[in-house]
């Protein structure tokens, strides 16, 4: 959905309409993730995806059906077959696509969602995609307030409270209901696309390596941070694909954001530095923070002198087991570049569960 917000404020903020259409559930190979949504402009314009190609035709076609008519539709997209293979999923996925109008007029609230959005400020939109009556009301909700609603009180309040619980794990995803809001009921579903700011990217050790690490963790959309104790080597200008450039020891950096709250399971820290002064200290804060992902670049002979002198600082084998170190998959990267795909690729392998091996070589579902 974020690729497709500011395309969808400015024709809002015009007066124009548009169609909306969002992935709000997958099941089996899906190609998008729940949230990943398409934009169809009156002008016949198209921002986003919802399927990377393969259902967009028909998605188009729907969207502008709904331009016209302002009723929203729920349609599901499966296994595509000879007679349907125009509009069928031919990975084997099954998409439910919700697609609505937008429009000032039965929308007034998306300017300030999308305001809470470039703030980094969390918020989460709770659509009703399916009821006899309901489909199309929203539920804007945030940590400590909410606006909108379905005009069902019982309704509003369970919506609202399962709302905060996705919003605050940074979670997209139908809920189920009664028609009246009961909690185990059927013949309401409401879809919740959770918008929380997003997820850091520590990189320790002003390095070039590092400035391949920063453009590569913004282009996977994290909020980059190189952090070196050395003011000569952390500038900006030699790291602009970081959002900031920190010159401070690395571990009281780390110390420092731990406490202030501003780092959490999504955290990844790449600690890049090859000095034992550095990275000793950093890496005991970040085994301890519970963090998403820690991983330490080296070679094998750096990786066993550090393991001692971690366990030595008194760093417990359960906390040791979760530094990903040497760093990357084995790719064979030689260069900076190559070396950050090769991080880049084990942080998304230990995110999802899976092992790094070639698809080619292995059977089954490709998205578990």
């Amino acid at each position: 959905m974020r690729d497709v917000l500011e395309e969808l404020v400015r024709h809002h903020a015009g007066g124009r309409a548009v169609a909306l259409a969002t992935v709000v559930a997958t099941f089996s190979s899906a190609p998008r993730a729940a949230g990943a949504a398409m934009l169809v402009a009156e002008d016949g314009s198209v921002a986003g995806s919802v399927s990377g190609g393969c259902v967009e035709g028909a998605v188009y076609e729907s969207g502008r059906e709904v331009l016209e008519t302002g009723r929203p539709v729920l349609q599901r997209y499966g296994v595509s077959d000879d007679d349907a293979f125009a509009v069928g999923l031919t990975c084997g996925g099954i998409i439910d696509i919700f697609v609505e109008r937008v429009d000032p007029v039965g929308y007034p609230e998306l300017p300030a969602v999308v305001e809470s959005v470039r703030a980094g400020e969390p918020v989460a939109v709770a659509t009703v995609v399916a009821h006899p009556a309901l489909t199309g009301r929203r539920i804007v909700v945030r940590a400590g307030d909410h606006v909108g609603g379905t005009g069902n009180a019982r309704i509003d309040a369970a919506v609202v409270d399962d709302a905060r619980g996705l919003l605050a794990s940074g979670r997209n995803a139908t809920l189920h209901y009664g028609v009246d809001g009961e909690r185990r009921g059927e013949g309401l579903s409401v879809f919740v696309s959770s918008f929380e700011p997003p997820p850091r990217l520590l990189v320790f050790g002003a390095i070039d390596f590092a400035a391949a690490m920063a453009r590569m963790g913004a282009y996977l959309g994290y909020r980059v941070t190189v952090c070196d104790a050395r003011p000569v080597f952390a500038t900006a200008s030699r790291f602009p694909g970081a959002h900031e450039v920190v010159v401070d020891w690395p571990h009281r950096y780390l110390a420092a954001e731990s406490a202030a709250g501003r780092v959490d399971g999504r955290t990844v820290v790449t600690v890049l530095t090859h000095d034992p002064k550095f990275d000793v200290p950093v890496l005991e804060v970040a085994l301890r923070g519970g963090l998403g992902y820690v991983g330490a670049m080296g070679s094998r002979r750096t990786h066993e002198d550090r393991m001692a002198r971690l366990r030595a600082a008194g760093v417990s084998e359960v906390e040791l087991s979760a530094l990903a170190s040497p760093i990357g998959l084995d790719l064979g990267a030689r260069t900076p570049e190559e070396t950050a795909v090769s991080i880049a690729a084990e942080i998304i392998a230990l995110r999802w569960g899976r092992g790094g091996e070639r698809l080619t070589e292995g059977s089954g579902r490709i998205h578990g």
